[in-house]
């Protein structure tokens, strides 16, 4: 109600993560809209109206994350213990690099590697967790200057030490069941609990009558499997890890179905009467 009064919008752009603490790039527009040409580095956005009175609180924006397939340059990771060190063979010589890793936006560190040697050690690597590495190139190395001249160079995942999953996928069901076959379908194990880079998928499933067990392994990509050669009139019990590197994690729990002799039906439900206090 009170945009009639105001003059102006002060912004601040500020890198996160930032080792030159207290600088950041105050930008001046009238229009209630800006164009930033930023790094894929994590930022805030300070937004403040102001009029003859004063400045009005700040509204605060965070730049979403956002991938690129077109980067210039390729990064390589060697880990060493706690350690890992990230080489990169730039395709021009600029003046610095400036080197980000973390775990996420609240726990993410900055490095400015002003030599040409295309290698930098990083250290205090955790186990079984998910880091992400970035290198950004910059013609200007003064800390008030990123923001602007700062462009990604390559980014990179890294794990210093891969675990087996914690859990297994869940919502598993089998639909569409007929004499000789299944569709057998899941939910992929959340990033957090693969403890590693997810290769894939392990289907476990037993003919009861023949206390026979088969497996099936997909890729990390696939979230249902049809299921073939099945008996008919048969109980199958479907169990499904995933696997990393460093092998395979729990199996979920067992769902039953049940194949029929003639035509199709629906997945075998298995009730147990609740506990009685």
């Amino acid at each position: 109600t009170q945009s009639e009064n105001i003059l102006g919008y002060y912004i601040n752009v500020e890198r996160i993560p930032n080792s030159c603490r207290g600088s950041s790039n105050r930008i001046f527009v009238k229009d209630r809209k800006v164009l930033l040409n930023l790094s894929m580095a994590a930022y805030s956005v300070n937004i403040f109206a102001y009029n003859e009175a004063g400045e009005s609180p700040q509204a605060i924006y965070f730049v979403p994350d956002f991938s690129a397939t077109d980067l210039p340059g390729q990064i390589q990771v060697k880990h060493q213990g706690t350690n890992a060190v990230v080489t990169w063979t730039p395709k021009y010589n600029p003046k610095c690099f400036v080197v980000d890793w973390g775990t996420g936006k609240e726990d993410m560190y900055m490095k400015i590697v002003t030599t040409a040697t295309g290698n930098f050690t990083l250290e205090n690597f955790q186990p079984y967790k998910l880091y992400k590495i970035m290198v950004h190139a910059s013609d200007v190395c003064q800390c008030e200057s990123f923001t602007r001249h700062e462009k990604t160079f390559g980014v990179t995942h890294s794990y210093s030490v891969e675990g087996v999953p914690r859990t297994g996928p869940a919502n598993v069901t089998v639909l569409n069941i007929t004499k000789h076959s299944a569709l057998v379908k899941w939910t992929e194990i959340p990033a957090k609990d693969c403890l590693g880079f997810l290769q894939g998928y392990r289907i476990h499933y037993t003919d009861l009558s023949r206390k026979k067990s088969l497996a099936v392994t997909l890729n990390s990509s696939t979230t249902s499997y049809y299921l073939t050669g099945l008996k008919e009139k048969t109980i199958y019990h479907v169990r499904i890890s995933g696997f990393t590197k460093a092998g395979e994690g729990p199996l979920t729990l067992s769902q039953p179905f049940s194949t029929p002799k003639y035509g199709t039906v629906k997945a075998l439900c298995i009730c147990y009467p609740a506990s009685v206090l």
